[in-house]
């Protein structure tokens, strides 16, 4: 509900500016000026009540229009973005010695991340951009008239150029070289111009950034537009809707360049300031041992503006992040709710895609089976304990990198067992490996 924003507040200087004033960051700090959208959380409570929302048209994330900065008349796209389950997983919370546990499986999402929902909401706020007539492209001009870009490891690419082939959107998409197949032929497939860098994703990211400004391209960059935490908060709600309302302990989730974990704080914030949760979970952030540049800042205190970048080396591309760009929201997403940053071993990470899906049915990719290592390693510390409803934030299908999940398989000792083509030797073989 765009008439419900009040302002843009910059997170380093707290400037507040209207919504129409900046399109993107606080003009005092250039790229860095990253703002937070506020709301007028009395008039959302005067329009919606929790207890409304199941019989809210509009299916997926649009449910919640009323606590999003969207306006009503510009189109959403066709796609289903939102709605994926709330898996139990019993087994798992057995194994890591916690009460409970539910994986949220967004690898269930049209193209497969959790990235479609900051990408659905990328769609919306380019169409409501104005256009040169002062009407907005929503109305007065074809969606085609406008380009969205953003630079990627994979996800937030695949999220965009699916989003914009469904609402026939020019996309212009930025990726390292080093990407895996599997997102750079998405990409293709959904029509995107497709810049594939000869470097380092914060490489494709300033490439990206520097592209958009010379060619007026509505710039989807995490860390740089502030409505991408917007769409990704939705996630949150789901999670306490599925659970009644009734806030989990802890929720785990990887991080990268910190968007994700910092729209699951804003979220849980926004269900807080309208009384429809009575705590915020502690966020648990997992990062891997060669991108952590998170956890080297938490752990040391230092500050998250002038700490320098690191050489990230993971393998799991979608956390991998030198310079998280939207580090100063993933940071606070841990200290304000008294959680944790952990660092996990890229051979635990790839060991973790196997395990979850044989305890939970989730098939994770890397970057996603990365929470279920961090969880393990935050339970060994004492960070979460026998009492803890726990959340699980499976943010990409294992579909996104094949490799990889062989890689994990092969890691534990999980392979096919060949047989020759007669029933002698079927038995044999179920004798041998004791499958009754």
């Amino acid at each position: 509900m765009l008439d419900a924003v009040t302002s843009l507040r910059c997170l380093i200087c707290h400037r507040s500016y209207r919504s129409d004033e900046i399109d993107y960051v606080c003009p005092r700090h250039g790229v860095e000026g990253i703002v937070d959208v506020e709301y007028d959380y009395e008039r959302i409570a005067a329009t919606v009540r929790r207890e409304d929302l199941a019989s809210e048209p509009g299916p997926g994330m649009w449910r919640y229009s009323a606590l999003l900065p969207i306006d009503s008349q510009v189109p959403r796209p066709p796609l289903l973005v939102g709605d994926t389950p709330l898996v139990p997983a019993p087994r798992l919370a057995a194994e890591v010695g916690v009460r409970r546990v539910w994986v949220k499986d967004e690898g269930r999402q049209p193209t497969a991340s959790l990235k479609d929902r900051a990408s659905a909401m990328a769609a919306v706020k380019a169409l409501e951009m104005p256009a040169v007539d002062g009407d907005t492209l929503g109305t007065s001009l074809d969606p085609s008239s406008t380009v969205i870009t953003t630079a990627s490891t994979g996800n937030a690419a695949a999220a965009l150029a699916g989003i914009c082939a469904s609402m026939a959107i020019p996309a212009v998409i930025f990726v390292p070289a080093s990407a895996p197949a599997a997102k750079v032929a998405q990409l293709l497939a959904f029509g995107a111009s497709v810049m594939l860098v000869d470097g380092p994703y914060d490489t494709a990211t300033d490439l990206c950034m520097a592209a958009a400004a010379r060619h007026g391209w509505y710039n989807r960059n995490t860390g740089f537009n502030p409505y991408m935490t917007e769409g990704k908060k939705t996630a949150a709600y789901e999670v306490a809707e599925a659970l009644h309302w009734d806030a989990p302990d802890a929720v785990v989730v990887s991080v990268g360049d910190g968007c994700i974990i910092g729209g699951l704080h804003k979220g849980f914030r926004d269900l807080l300031a309208l009384g429809w949760i009575d705590r915020i979970p502690r966020l648990i952030g997992v990062q891997a041992e060669g991108s952590d540049y998170l956890v080297r800042v938490w752990e040391s205190g230092s500050d998250v503006l002038t700490t320098p970048a690191i050489i990230p080396t993971t393998v799991a591309d979608s956390i991998s992040a030198g310079l998280p760009r939207d580090r100063i929201k993933g940071l606070a997403a841990v200290t304000a709710t008294h959680g944790v940053f952990v660092r996990v071993s890229d051979d635990e990470i790839l060991a973790a895609i196997p395990d979850l899906a044989r305890l939970s049915g989730v098939f994770a990719e890397p970057a996603a089976s990365a929470a279920l290592a961090g969880l393990r390693k935050a339970s060994d510390l004492g960070h979460v304990g026998p009492g803890d409803r726990v959340v699980l934030m499976s943010t990409g299908s294992g579909l996104k990198d094949v490799g990889a999940a062989t890689a994990g398989a092969a890691a534990v000792g999980a392979r096919p067992i060949e047989v020759a083509p007669d029933d002698e030797a079927v038995e044999r073989a179920l004798a041998e490996h004791h499958i009754t």
